[in-house]
């Protein structure tokens, strides 16, 4: 749908103006640009629509979010040249919702749309659809039942089903069967005739997620999108949500914006990991996103998970959302029995346990459920075999001789490579002492694999990891070895769980280590069967806080004093805080740039990339939209000098160090 020659343009009779947002993402033009509508495109250029114009010169690609009477523009507009489709995939909610991202995190809306919309593919759109299906009258219907262990949750569930818009920060308890509890809510808000949007971390979630929902909701009533779909499957399923054909969609970070009609629930599955948080400009979160949706289209929101974020804690401790927990007596009556091997009646009994990688406690907890003929899982922080060794005689960490990285020793009797460039050091010699011996500084989980393999030698050893991660296992007699979110269920439950290295994850130089440990375990223990009959044993010292969390299966104590903790040393979520990183010139640039507010705290520089700088500012929560408005300014100033070194602004970054 291309303009006539322009000599014989003529504008649209009725709202001539169009207002486009062009899709270049430099900051001094983020902002919607008018052009005259042709007569021609005047059924077609419909709010929403993909078009193409002229800008600077150029044939570029834009948004048509609006069209209008009249423009505050003094000069002669240009026309649109081009409606790529007549298809209006950009929904009004959605074109609001990516405004507000834009702003929070101090980008721009052609970035957050990248993000919004799925690249067009002509052939799925030219294909033949149903009309959407007619609204079924609400039927208030409710099954609280699975929501019975959780005091406040069949309320929640009844609000979601008389159309109201409920919030709620949901700890789960171990062996909960969250995908189900997760449809039991989307099932409450179909039947109040509204739709719901519901994000998980990654596809072994999607694929539970899915299962549960067919199962309530039946088939062809919702649309899973995700990245790995390809991109026919991906628009496709997007087209059936925008089209209204399906009124839920559930995915992973893809579908935080997806367009849902009538929206009355947004919800987010373990909102920690970090799977949830966008790599690209301008780096939106999953949870913060739907929690503005939630705000703007005032529907409900539910974040849920085994363990709780300080972000989530921060929503209980203000009102905005409150908890949805079982009592201390159902805890109990649910949890496995949960050891650690560092506290001193356990030290007292095997004074080895201090240093063991597999104490005592933990190899008679694996010993007693495979003779019950059950499984074990043994979650271990690191994948690979040996992926960090170090010199036999003197305990020097191995690097490589070319660019410093940490070798690593990818099976046994393999030779040393290096993890960053992957040069083999088949000759390496120790540069402090001229060793030529390796041992292990760090195992992976195949190496655990092959140590339990000879300590059990008569049963089955399975490896869940990045190169195959088991979606599930049989109840029988094995040890499974996994990392960190690829765990599989066992067919009802394992007989123990064992936690080890938890050095690996407690010492990281990070504001979220002890947050992202305890989330781990809970994860990997609520697999676990119920005491008596499950064990899970942490290899780690009983005193400390995320230990003690996991011991009295207490997720809210634990993000209640981390959130008190962070509001004590100034950190977020209790303030918001940006990173501005790049080359010390260009970062030095831009703050000099930027009309920060007057409480602004500029702190750095700290670490970064070789050859990079960067620098956090920091402000009071309630100054959090006049720092995103001062950076995004600044970085248009200096795309407007056309400024060579770029810099990367992030706000509320995950990590800070």
């Amino acid at each position: 749908m291309t303009a006539t020659k322009r000599s014989d343009r003529r504008p649209a009779d009725g709202s001539p103006v169009a207002r486009v947002c062009v899709d270049v993402g430099l900051a001094h033009l983020d902002r919607p640009f008018d052009y005259l509508v042709p007569a021609e495109l005047d059924e077609v250029a419909v709010p929403g629509t993909r078009v193409k114009v002229r800008f600077a010169g150029q044939l570029v690609d834009g948004w048509l979010l609006s069209r209008a009477d009249d423009s505050g523009h003094t000069g002669r507009l240009a026309y649109l040249e081009k409606v790529v489709s007549p298809e209006p995939v950009l929904a009004p909610e959605v074109a609001r919702l990516a405004r507000a991202v834009a702003d929070r995190y101090a980008g721009s809306l052609a970035d957050v749309l990248r993000l919004a919309v799925p690249p067009r593919h002509a052939r799925v759109e030219k294909e033949p659809h149903d009309e959407p299906p007619t609204p079924a009258a609400p039927t208030g219907a409710v099954d609280p039942r699975g929501w019975r262990d959780y005091p406040t949750g069949p309320a929640l569930l009844r609000a979601l089903a008389d159309g109201r818009a409920p919030r709620a920060v949901w700890s789960a308890l171990p062996g909960e069967d969250w995908a189900a509890r997760y449809a039991d809510a989307v099932a409450a808000t179909v039947a109040s005739g509204r739709g719901a949007v519901v994000v998980v971390p990654d596809a072994r979630d999607l694929d539970r997620l899915d299962a549960a929902l067919t199962g309530v909701l039946g088939p062809g009533r919702h649309v899973s999108l995700s990245a790995a779909l390809g991109p026919a499957r991906r628009y496709r399923a997007f087209l059936a949500a925008r089209r209204g054909q399906v009124p839920v969609v559930i995915g992973t970070r893809a579908a935080m914006f997806a367009p849902v009609a009538r929206l009355g629930l947004v919800a987010v599955w373990d909102d920690g990991d970090d799977l949830h948080s966008e790599p690209r400009a301008p780096y939106p979160h999953a949870r913060d996103v739907l929690l503005t949706r939630a705000h703007l289209a005032e529907a409900g929101a539910l974040v849920g998970g085994y363990a709780r974020t300080a972000e989530a804690q921060l929503l209980v401790e203000t009102g905005w959302a409150p908890e949805v927990v079982a009592d201390r007596a159902t805890v109990r009556a649910r949890i496995p029995a949960i050891a650690p091997t560092g506290d001193d009646p356990q030290l007292a009994r095997d004074p080895g346990a201090a240093t063991a990688r597999l104490p005592s406690l933990a190899w008679t907890a694996a010993r007693d459920a495979l003779r019950q003929d059950l499984p074990v899982l043994v979650q271990v922080p690191r994948r690979g075999y040996l992926p960090s060794i170090s010199c036999a005689e003197c305990r020097t960490p191995a690097r490589c001789a070319h660019c410093a990285g940490p070798l690593a020793l990818p099976s046994a009797g393999g030779t040393p490579a290096c993890r960053w460039c992957a040069r083999v050091a088949a000759a390496y010699a120790c540069p402090e002492c001229g060793g030529r011996r390796l041992r292990a500084a760090v195992t992976g989980a195949r190496r655990t694999a092959e140590e339990l393999g000879r300590a059990f030698p008569d049963v089955p050893v399975r490896t869940s990891g990045r190169e195959e991660v088991l979606t599930d296992v049989p109840g029988g007699a094995a040890l499974v070895v996994a990392t960190p979110g690829a765990e599989p269920v066992a067919e009802g439950g394992y007989g123990a769980v064992l936690l080890l290295d938890s050095w690996a994850l407690l010492t990281r130089a990070d504001l979220r280590a002890g947050e992202e440990a305890l989330r781990r375990w809970l994860a990997a223990a609520a697999l676990a069967r119920p005491a008596p009959a499950g064990r899970v044993v942490v290899v780690a010292d009983g005193a400390l806080a995320p230990v003690q969390a996991l011991l009295r299966w207490d997720a809210g104590w634990f993000a209640g004093r981390e959130l008190a903790e962070r509001r004590e040393l100034g950190f977020p979520p209790a303030v918001r805080m940006a990173s501005v990183t790049g080359a010390a010139e260009a970062v030095a640039d831009l703050l000099a740039a930027a009309r920060l507010p007057d409480d602004a705290e500029v702190l750095g520089p700290v670490p970064a990339e070789e050859g990079r700088e960067r620098m956090l500012v920091r402000v009071p929560r309630a100054r959090a939209a006049a720092l995103a408005e001062a950076l995004h300014s600044a970085a248009g100033v200096r795309a407007a000098r056309k400024a060579a070194d770029p810099v990367r602004l992030q706000v509320d970054p995950l990590s800070l160090f």
